[in-house]
C-alpha cells in the first residue's frame, strides 16, 4: 500500500531496482526473443553511463518497447527506466511518457497483474507521473481507476 503525504501517494518501492528485477522476469519468460543480447547491452548502457550515451541508450530501449508491445515484463522495465529517466531531467514529455506507458500497461495485462506487487507499483509510478504533470486524480480516466479492476462500486 502506498504511503500518503498530504493526499499525494509515495512510492514505497525503488524503481531501479523494480526495473531490474522486471527485466530479470523478462529474460527468465522468453520475452525478448532475438533481441535479448541487444536489450541487455542498452540497459547497461542506460544503467552505467550518463548523459548522451544514456539518453541514447534509453530511446533504444524504448524503441525495443515498441516491438515487443506484449511482453508484460519488459513494458513494466520500460515504465521504471521513464521515472529513471525523469528523475535525471523532468522534462514534460518524459511524465506523458511514463503516464501513458502506465495506463498501457494496466489496460493491457490488468487481469494478468491484478493483485501483484506489479499493479500497485504501476498504479503508485502512475500518480507520480500524473503529479509531474500537475494532473489530480480526478483527472484520471474513470476505468483505469484501482477500484475499476476490483469492480468498483
Amino acid at each position: 500500500m502506498a504511503q500518503t503525504t498530504h493526499g499525494k501517494a509515495l512510492m514505497n518501492f525503488d524503481p531501479a531496482i523494480a526495473a531490474q528485477q522486471a527485466l530479470r522476469q523478462a529474460e527468465a519468460h522468453g520475452e525478448l526473443g532475438t533481441l535479448a543480447t541487444d536489450i541487455l547491452k542498452a540497459e547497461e548502457v542506460f544503467s552505467t553511463d550518463q548523459g548522451q550515451e544514456s539518453k541514447q541508450a534509453y530511446e533504444q530501449l524504448q524503441t525495443y518497447g515498441q516491438q515487443l508491445s506484449n511482453a508484460r515484463w519488459f513494458q513494466e522495465f520500460l515504465i521504471f527506466i521513464t521515472w529513471q529517466r525523469v528523475t535525471e531531467g523532468p522534462l514534460a514529455r518524459h511524465f506523458q511518457h511514463g503516464l501513458d506507458a502506465c495506463n498501457r500497461f494496466l489496460e493491457q495485462f490488468k487481469d494478468e497483474i491484478e493483485g501483484t506487487p506489479s499493479h500497485q507499483h504501476v498504479l503508485d509510478i502512475r500518480e507520480s507521473f500524473q503529479g509531474g504533470l500537475g494532473l489530480e486524480e480526478d483527472d484520471l480516466m474513470p476505468e483505469l481507476d484501482e477500484d475499476a479492476f476490483k469492480g468498483g462500486d
